[in-house]
């Protein structure tokens, strides 16, 4: 039977003898040590690809792909617009908005929030709050005229307010009056409550008809601008600036979402690769361990080296036996290493709250994160780099024992023996 001679005393030498228990012991150190911090990197990897995901997704869900407005803040003629983009590519959805700072009173409780005024036969085509209201009407049951108010579902509850109930939206827009001049109130019923899973638009958004928001903030026909939607959210830069280039002449501003939220997903990326080369540190330990494992070996195979020698083995055969054996351990490391990632990424929007419900305690709180859950998602690709950086760092970490033992002098060892 064919058996490579240098695979096999490499094979043969990760088995322990009696005498050799405590260097196996290391050698399994190593192993888990590798074992971990491959599992820890996919594990922690595929949560940070979850949240950025998720985030896009619940951003996207409630600002727009690309938008167009003016120098002035207002747009005068938005139809002209819409028709002017109806037949343009990657164009899927076109709605006019209007939006402004207000302060919302119900009772004692106040709180500053944003008030979007939206066309609801619109807004679906550029946004996914019409598929998530929680109580009350629907979206498209706004009313021109009756000035009815959808509200977050997070701001409805600190201001205790629910589906019925009245409150006061205060503008930044004044009124002279002979009592003096006074800020500008109008009285809203609460008709319906959102909720798109992240409390920065859950807290501080609310939704009014687009008419009652221009009398509200007297624009007349005018409008903030309009929102549009793109067949490829990754691709809305490169046709933001398509769109920019035609409508530029008109005086027209064409942003992205990538430019309004650059800094968070920017952010996002750089915590992702400080994560990334942080958690490699735990796999450059355990190959520190392989270095001590192989160099322990090395000295206790001495004797058994130094016959291999008189029997005609070269010195880079020696190298081969022990790059072998370091290899097969960095091997086995990151292959359990891969399936525990896997299975712990998988996993792991079940682990957690079994977690917060053994230990009592809310660990991703919604009025903290923008997330209150731990979503995950596994890419294959950092799955491949990883095993990659594991294997090639555990490679590495044999060179310097097995060149150690190429050097050993048969002659001397043998001398005494």
């Amino acid at each position: 039977m064919f058996k490579p001679l240098i695979l096999y005393i490499g094979l043969r030498y990760t088995r322990a003898k009696r005498r050799t228990q405590f260097i196996s012991f290391i050698t399994l150190t190593s192993v888990l040590g590798i074992a971990l911090g491959v599992t820890a990197l996919i594990a922690v990897l595929s949560v940070m690809n979850g949240f950025e995901a998720e985030l896009r997704e619940r951003i996207l869900g409630m600002t727009s792909h690309s938008t167009i407005t003016e120098n002035s803040g207002r747009l005068t003629h938005w139809k002209v617009i819409e028709q002017q983009l109806k037949d343009t590519p990657h164009v899927e959805g076109i709605a006019p908005f209007i939006r402004g700072q207000v302060m919302v009173n119900a009772g004692r409780q106040v709180s500053g929030t944003m008030l979007r005024g939206v066309n609801p036969l619109y807004e679906p085509r550029v946004s996914e709050v019409a598929n998530k209201m929680l109580l009350g009407a629907k979206l498209t049951d706004l009313i021109p005229g009756k000035f009815q108010i959808v509200l977050g579902a997070e701001l409805a509850a600190y201001l205790g307010v629910f589906v019925g109930d009245k409150v006061t939206v205060i503008s930044p827009q004044l009124n002279s009056t002979p009592a003096g001049i006074l800020p500008r109130l109008r009285r809203f019923t609460v008709v319906g409550v959102f909720k798109v899973g992240m409390y920065e638009y859950d807290r501080n958004m609310a939704l009014i008809h687009i008419d009652d928001a221009a009398k509200l903030f007297r624009l007349g026909e005018q409008v903030s601008g309009i929102r549009l939607k793109l067949d490829d959210v990754f691709n809305a830069p490169t046709l933001s600036r398509q769109l920019a280039e035609k409508l530029h002449e008109d005086g027209y501003v064409v942003s992205d979402w990538t430019q309004a939220h650059s800094n968070f997903f920017r952010a996002v990326k750089t915590e992702k690769r400080v994560m990334f080369i942080i958690l490699l540190l735990i796999v450059a330990v355990a190959a520190f361990n392989i270095v001590s494992t192989l160099v322990m070996v090395v000295t206790d195979k001495r004797g058994d080296i130094a016959i291999l020698k008189t029997q005609g083995l070269s010195n880079l055969s020696v190298m081969g036996i022990f790059i072998v054996l370091g290899t097969i351990i960095g091997v086995i490391g990151t292959l359990l290493g891969i399936l525990g990632g896997i299975t712990l990424a998988l996993n792991i929007e079940t682990i957690v709250p079994a977690i917060e419900k053994m230990l009592g305690v809310d660990l991703m709180a919604s009025d903290v994160y923008y997330i209150s859950e731990v979503p995950s998602k596994l890419v294959w690709v950092d799955v491949y780099r990883i095993a990659g950086m594991a294997f090639f760092l555990s490679l590495l970490a044999t060179i310097y024992p097995a060149w150690q033992a190429s050097r050993v002098n048969p002659a001397e060892v043998l001398r005494y023996e």
